[in-house]
C-alpha cells in the first residue's frame, strides 16, 4: 500500500480560481493522476487515472469512464479540504488530500418586507416542494453521456443580473443560496445548450417558470429556467449549440433573462467557472477584468424574486 503526498491548490479569489483551470498533472507510481480545473468552492474538476480504477471524493463512488477519465465538483460552502482515493485495478491505494479555495459572496439583507413577498402562501409552498423533488430526481441521474467531458459554453451572452453563491437575509431570515448566473438578454433571444446531453426535464415550475435540465453524464447537468418558450422535450438528446428554447419572464422574475446553472449530482456549481469568460457580453461589463468570471456590477434590472 503506497500513501501519496498531500496536494491542493491555494486559497483564491473566484477571479483567481478562473486563472486556475490550467492543467495541473501529478506523477503517480500506480499509473498517471491528472487534474484539469479548480478546487475551488462552485468549482469542477476533471481527472484521469488508470482504466477501471475505483475513486472515492469523501466517501463518495465517483463514476469512472473506460478510458480513466472522472469529475468531481466542489458546493458553494465546501470544507477546505477533500480526501481522493483511489485503488488501481493492481490493488494499490492512493490518497490525494485536495486544499478547496474558499470564496466570498454577495450577501443583500432586505428588512421590513411584507411577510406576503417573504413566505409564499401554502399551496405554493406545496408545488414548490413538488417541483423541487422532480428537479432533485432529475439530477441524481448517473449517465455514460459524454458531454461532461468537454468545456462548456454559454448559453446566452448579456450583462448578468445576479451571481453564483449570493444570498438574500429578508426580514432578518436567511434565504437560500442563489445557485446560478442570471443572464439578462431581450425576451425571444435564442437559448442555446451548454454542452451535448439528454433533456431530462421541459416543464414549466412555479418558480423558475419554463425549465429544461439536460443531463451531460457522469453526475453533470445544466439548468435553464424562466424561458419564454421551449424547444426540445424530455428524453432528446441535443448537441452543445443548439437550441432549446428563447429567454423569457415566465416564473417568479421581474423581466426578462435566463437563469443558468450547473450541477453535480446534488451539489450545485458555479456555471461561470466551468464556462469561463463570457465571450460577447464581457465589453458591456465595464468592471469585470477580461480574467474573471463577469460580475454584476453593471446588472440590468431584470431580477429573479426568490422566496
Amino acid at each position: 500500500m503506497s500513501r501519496w503526498p498531500k496536494v491542493g491548490f491555494n486559497r483564491c479569489s473566484a477571479a483567481a480560481a478562473l486563472l486556475a483551470l490550467a492543467v495541473l498533472s501529478l506523477p503517480a507510481a500506480a499509473g498517471t493522476l491528472a487534474f484539469d480545473g479548480a478546487a475551488t468552492q462552485g468549482g469542477l474538476v476533471r481527472g484521469t487515472t488508470e482504466p477501471e480504477a475505483r475513486v472515492t471524493l469523501d466517501g463518495r463512488t465517483v463514476r469512472v469512464a473506460p478510458d480513466g477519465g472522472f469529475i468531481i465538483g466542489f458546493g458553494r460552502d465546501a470544507a477546505p479540504r477533500a480526501v481522493l482515493e483511489i485503488v488501481h485495478p493492481d490493488g494499490s491505494f492512493e490518497q490525494r488530500e485536495l486544499a478547496v479555495a474558499a470564496r466570498g459572496y454577495d450577501i443583500q439583507r432586505i428588512d421590513n418586507l411584507p411577510p406576503s413577498q417573504v413566505v409564499p402562501d401554502p399551496a405554493a409552498l406545496a408545488r414548490i416542494k413538488r417541483d423541487a423533488e422532480a428537479v432533485r430526481a432529475v439530477r441524481r441521474t448517473d449517465s455514460d453521456e459524454a458531454g461532461h467531458a468537454g468545456p462548456l459554453r454559454w448559453p446566452a451572452t448579456g450583462p448578468l443580473s445576479g451571481v453564483w453563491g449570493s444570498q438574500r437575509i429578508l426580514n432578518g431570515e436567511p434565504r437560500a443560496p442563489h445557485y446560478g448566473v442570471d443572464v439578462a438578454a431581450p425576451a425571444g433571444t435564442p437559448v442555446t445548450a451548454a454542452a451535448a446531453g439528454q433533456v431530462t426535464l421541459a416543464q414549466d415550475l412555479f418558480l423558475t417558470g419554463n425549465t429544461v435540465v439536460i443531463d451531460h453524464g457522469y453526475g453533470l447537468s445544466t439548468t435553464y429556467a424562466h424561458m419564454e418558450t421551449l424547444a426540445v422535450q424530455p428524453g432528446q438528446r441535443v448537441a452543445q449549440g443548439q437550441e432549446i428554447g428563447k429567454v423569457g419572464a415566465t416564473g417568479r422574475v421581474t423581466g426578462p433573462h435566463l437563469h443558468w446553472s450547473a450541477e453535480w449530482y446534488e451539489v450545485r456549481l458555479d456555471p461561470a467557472l466551468l464556462a469561463g469568460p463570457m465571450p460577447a457580453a464581457m465589453a458591456t461589463l465595464t468592471k469585470a477584468p477580461a480574467t474573471a468570471p463577469p460580475s454584476a456590477a453593471t446588472a440590468a434590472p431584470a431580477v429573479e424574486v426568490r422566496p
